[in-house]
């Protein structure tokens, strides 16, 4: 949790790795996750590096393992999952799992062509059984005996007459009669009818009938409708075009019985071989099942321990080798915190070999920025994700994270404010929380988005309860906790009768005795409920109320850019640019604040008809003129001697302009042309190195390397070589920077007051909810259709409470919130240029491949 404010202290270190004593050493660090590997090859081609076999050898053993996941998963057997990873498997051992997924993979191959051989011989006999009990009704006499016309012509009334007279025709010329019986598939009858009456012109009989079963489809691996069909034909000429367009058409073809006698006695042997077939294939799927249970035994540990050994060759591909070709050299980040547990990794990894030389490591200085680490936990991680999604921070900067966890639920309470739709939020996340363990390997996206911000929802849950009850909001309506404040029977007692008649309204005066009893204890007096002038009062503390929140939020982005200049050393910054920066925001806004403050304190119910107008003074501040200088004083100073005050302000906010636009390049070009105590600056004006003796530069290298203090912040250049300083490229940037700064000023002050817009809208839009759904339910007459009525519009208010004022108007509020952190807040001091430290480690490795393999 130290490292939550600012990214933990990183340094770059060199691993020397005994040949032998590698692969463990690598293997230890990523189950530990400590260091982030450098490629010191990045010119080698893929092929060209020292472990391209072993990858392609892991490669071979990850097809071998996806054909046996995906043949456990067709036969549904679970899968054990250990609670305990596997560690990479040592490389004497790998030979022996190899060996292991050879042969399973050649016995299931092997397993599975011989059961699909035996389903095909199924299905053929299948379908020749169905074709021969369908084609016993197509035809009763056989092919032996003579066919007349007349009994051609009763069996096919359908057949035209010319057809029958070529039919008999052939007859008398001596023709054989032929048939060809077969299956064909559904979407395939049509044009096969036409094509054969097209190509044989009529010298056919084709007789078909739909199959009341389904039977296989090889093609779609799908059950399917078929149907049957008989061809009848004469001459040989006329069998070798039907036979063809069969091939064609991909029809299922078997042979069609001369006889009944021999009919039914190929039913009987096929039914014969059809119960031999299915005690085969039983027999054959009782063995397969056995196999694949023993294979889903080991097939979790040997998926992790190939994938953890891939990466570990991986990285080994990273290294380079000494000239001697025994020792492996990796470059690696690391924190600084972590190095003795990472030289214990190394100690650990050679223990394990056996090697006789232990590896090692050294830090060494370096010029290039660190990656950027920032330890979370499951509290934190949800908003250090909203930070790194704006951009991760640049190592060392402030981490805005941890006031994130505060002021993020905050701003979102100020929009979403009600006592109600708050405790239902808080409800839903405690509800994730109490059961995470469930919601943990969740695969619904939006429910896992949910889960990973639950922390999230809570907090802005709960302080969407503190600011419904500031504003005295659950539900669009007031709670009565602790009574009225105002006593309107005194009104009543006091205003004469006719002023009843003629208005609608009892104004309660504040200044009448007994009218108003004193300020309520915390929030909004619910009498406000009532009032007709309700919408007006709350828009007005609303609207001062984002001014107040967004000018503090602005300041102290402001005033953590101070920490970020003096953890840099640039002491310059805080006096040319933090100091005129804060100057220029008190006096434009944090005087519009002051006055917004005062005027609430110095003006009370008595003379509340006196109090000037914020707005005007605000305008006569920049016009430097006064309350009265026009001879009429419509509005009051709000103190003595606020004219002249507002316009020392005004001066001094002018006098800033110049000092941050031209006092950091000054001072830069001052220090490049012979300032005395001055860095080498590059172009930004980011310090590299202070200037001096070539023991100072020494004495920083050995204390680097000897105590371990991190100064790669300082980015030391080794050669000490000066970059060249561009006086124009600094000023533009520090133009850009002031220009953008002074007009954010002015546009970040405005884009607070979303919180009093949203805000508005939430009220309205729960206040239209209730009037035109529940209090309709509620007003219906009491009867059977009443009741009925008030259910259907409870039913109604309760779904668009939950999909309308929590789902929608909550992302709303989220949305805006985030805005007002990245743009208003952030860009402050948080400049988002840094990468995140990714260490080589299997712990993400290790889930992503329970998604991918065993969901």
């Amino acid at each position: 949790m130290g490292s939550l404010f600012r990214s933990d202290p990183m340094c770059l270190a060199q691993l020397f790795l005994q040949a032998g004593s590698a692969y463990d050493c690598v293997s230890e660090l990523g189950e530990m996750g400590l260091a982030e590997f450098r490629d010191l090859n990045p010119h080698v081609s893929a092929f060209q590096k020292r472990f391209v076999g072993e990858v392609k050898k892991c490669e071979e053993l990850e097809r071998i393992l996806g054909y046996l996941v995906l043949e456990i998963k067709k036969s549904d057997i679970p899968v054990p999952e250990g609670n305990m990873l596997p560690a990479a498997p040592l490389p004497k051992h790998v030979l022996e799992i190899q060996e292991q997924l050879q042969k399973l993979e050649s016995e299931l191959r092997e397993v599975n062509k011989n059961k699909e051989k035996l389903q095909k011989n199924l299905q053929e006999l299948t379908e020749y059984t169905h074709m021969l009990r369908v084609t016993r009704d197509f035809v009763q006499k056989s092919s032996e005996s003579e066919t007349s016309s007349q009994a051609i012509y009763e069996e096919f009334p359908a057949l035209e007459k010319d057809s029958l007279m070529d039919y008999t025709c052939m007859q008398r010329l001596g023709a054989k009669l032929g048939f060809v019986s077969g299956l064909v598939h559904c979407t395939k009858l049509e044009s096969f009818q036409k094509m054969l009456w097209r190509v044989c012109k009529g010298y056919t009989i084709f007789t078909y009938k739909e199959l009341d079963v389904f039977l296989y489809d090889p093609e779609t691996e799908e059950p399917t409708k078929w149907f049957v069909f008989l061809i009848s034909y004469w001459g040989e000429q006329i069998g070798q075009k039907v036979k063809k367009i069969c091939d064609c058409y991909h029809c299922h073809v078997y042979p069609y019985p001369n006889s009944s006698e021999e009919r039914q006695e190929i039913i009987s042997g096929l039914n014969t071989r059809i119960q031999d077939l299915q005690a085969v294939i039983s027999q054959t799927e009782e063995y397969l099942k056995q196999v694949l249970y023993k294979a889903s035994e080991s097939i979790f540990k040997w998926v992790i321990q190939v994938k953890k050994m891939k990466a570990v060759y991986h990285v080994l591909n990273l290294c380079s080798f000494d000239v001697t070709n025994k020792c492996l050299i990796a470059e690696v980040w690391c924190p600084v915190a972590d190095l003795q547990t990472l030289r214990h990794a190394l100690e650990e990894g050679s223990r394990k070999s056996g090697a006789s030389i232990p590896s090692f490591i050294n830090r060494i200085p370096t010029n290039d920025t660190p990656p950027t680490l920032v330890r979370t936990n499951k509290f934190t991680s949800g908003f250090q994700n909203i930070v790194d999604a704006y951009g991760v921070g640049t190592y060392g900067e402030v981490n805005p994270a941890p006031y994130t966890i505060i002021t993020f639920p905050f701003l979102f309470a100020v929009m979403f404010g009600d006592f109600g739709h708050g405790f239902l939020m808080a409800l839903f996340a405690f509800f994730l929380i109490l059961y995470e363990n469930k919601f943990q390997r969740t695969q619904d996206e939006i429910m896992k988005t949910f889960f990973e911000g639950r922390y999230i929802i809570l907090l802005m849950g709960i302080f969407s309860v503190y600011t419904g009850l500031i504003y005295n909001d659950c539900f669009s309506k007031s709670v009565n906790i602790f009574g009225y404040s105002w006593n309107p029977s005194v009104m009543y007692n006091i205003t004469p009768r006719k002023d009843f008649i003629s208005n609608r309204y009892l104004t309660l005066d504040p200044n009448v005795p007994g009218v108003f009893l004193g300020v309520y204890p915390f929030g909004i007096d619910p009498i406000w409920n009532l009032a007709a002038n309700r919408l007006t009062f709350l828009n007005s503390f609303k609207m001062k109320m984002s001014v107040i929140v967004g000018v503090t939020h602005m300041t102290f982005g402001v005033v953590l850019s101070l920490f970020n200049y003096m953890h840099f050393k640039k002491k310059f910054c805080v006096y040319l640019v933090f100091i005129p920066e804060l100057i220029f925001m008190m006096c434009i806004f944090g005087y519009l604040v002051f006055m917004i403050i005062f005027k609430w304190l110095a003006f009370s119910a008595e003379n509340s008809k006196d109090a000037p107008s914020i707005l005007l003074h605000f305008i006569n501040m920049f016009m430097f003129t006064g309350a009265g200088s026009d001879g009429k004083n419509r509005n009051q100073d709000l103190y003595p001697g606020q004219t002249g005050f507002q316009i020392f302000l005004v001066v001094i906010v002018f006098l800033c302009v110049p000092v941050m636009l031209f006092g950091k390049p000054l001072y830069l070009y001052w220090q490049h042309h012979g300032g005395q105590t001055f860095g080498i600056y590059n172009r930004k004006g980011y310090a590299l190195v202070r200037r001096g003796s070539e023991e100072e530069l020494s004495l920083l290298r050995s204390h680097d390397l000897e105590e371990g203090e991190d100064h790669t912040g300082r980015e030391v250049q080794r050669d000490r070589e000066k970059e060249e300083f561009d006086m124009a490229e600094v000023f533009m940037h520090q133009a850009i920077h002031t220009i953008e700064y002074c007009l954010g000023c002015v546009s970040n002050t405005a884009s607070y007051l979303r919180l009093w817009a949203l805000s508005l809208a939430h009220a309205q839009l729960s206040e239209v909810l209730w009037t035109m759904v529940l209090r309709m339910g509620l007003r219906m007459p009491n009867s059977i259709i009443g009741a009925f009525l008030l259910v259907l519009a409870t039913a109604a208010f309760i779904a668009l409470t939950i999909f309308i004022l929590l789902v929608m108007e909550g992302l709303s509020a989220f949305l805006h919130a985030i805005r007002l952190h990245w743009v208003e807040f952030q860009n402050k001091f948080y400049s988002g240029a840094g990468y995140k430290f990714t260490p080589f480690s299997f712990k993400h490795m290790s889930l992503h491949l329970e998604k991918e393999y065993f969901p």
